[in-house]
């Protein structure tokens, strides 16, 4: 074989060499490419799974369980005298905190409802929030109120481990709205005891009218519904709903 040969050989094999190499580049761009379009396709799913949409009017929820805030004189009452709460974590707004301690209630049906968790600081009156669901258990009639609108409510009896408190009032069931610090009020144009009007996207879409609007400079900006509003419209904690500009 003459050396003419042997390069020309050779070059075809060097040609082979990297037309392979081009292909495993080729094939490995594409299949990072293709990871990212389905992780892409995968984050969008799951994003619109949760109602999550990107707009500046977009409000996180937060869902209320049914608890119960207590003054310092029920709360002795109920736990015995020079009971302080023990918080067992903070909650979303600054400042307000879940406790360890639970209370039994008890309504007209004397089927109670138990380990209802206690809401810390102490209040200056005694309130319980339940769901609609609760008081067809409990058998009591409670009124849709703001947070501390107790007056002319349903009664409810509280039980403790040391006592029992019977309210005359201060069972509601609380109304749909939205905390915001004057910011968040100001980049809504809302002010604190409006009404707005907000739709809930995902799975069991609706719109839920007269929401109120609660400013404070220590809010933060998130929606509270209740477990009721929660689980009819199939969300949880962190879900984003928008608030409609009409």
């Amino acid at each position: 074989m003459g050396t003419a040969e042997v390069f020309k050989r050779k070059n075809k094999q060097n040609e082979g060499v990297l037309s392979q190499r081009q292909v495993g580049v080729s094939m490995e761009i594409s299949s990072a490419k293709i990871a990212e379009l389905v992780k892409q396709v995968l984050a969008d799913m799951e994003t619109a799974d949760r109602g999550v949409v990107v707009n500046a009017n977009e409000v996180p929820v937060g869902v209320s369980n049914r608890h119960i805030h207590l003054n310092k004189a029920d709360l002795e009452t109920l736990f015995g005298a020079g009971y302080e709460l023990t918080p067992l974590k903070d909650l979303s707004q600054p400042g307000q905190y879940a406790c360890k301690e639970t209370l039994t209630l008890i309504g007209p049906a004397m089927r109670p409802i138990e380990n209802v968790r206690v809401l810390g600081p102490l209040r200056s009156k005694s309130q319980v929030e339940i769901s609609m669901t609760d008081s067809y258990v409990l058998k009591v009639k409670p009124p849709v109120r703001e947070s501390g609108k107790i007056a002319g409510s349903a009664g409810i009896t509280i039980v403790g481990p040391k006592g029992v408190v019977e309210l005359k009032e201060g069972c509601i069931i609380a109304n749909r709205h939205i905390h915001m610090s004057p910011a968040d009020g100001a980049k809504f144009g809302v002010a604190d005891g409006d009404t707005v009007t907000v739709d809930v996207e995902g799975k069991r879409r609706t719109r839920w009218y007269d929401v109120q609007v609660r400013v404070h400079k220590d809010f933060r900006l998130e929606m509270h519904v209740d477990t009721d509003d929660a689980n009819a419209t199939g969300i949880g904690n962190g879900f984003k709903v928008k608030i409609v500009k009409e």
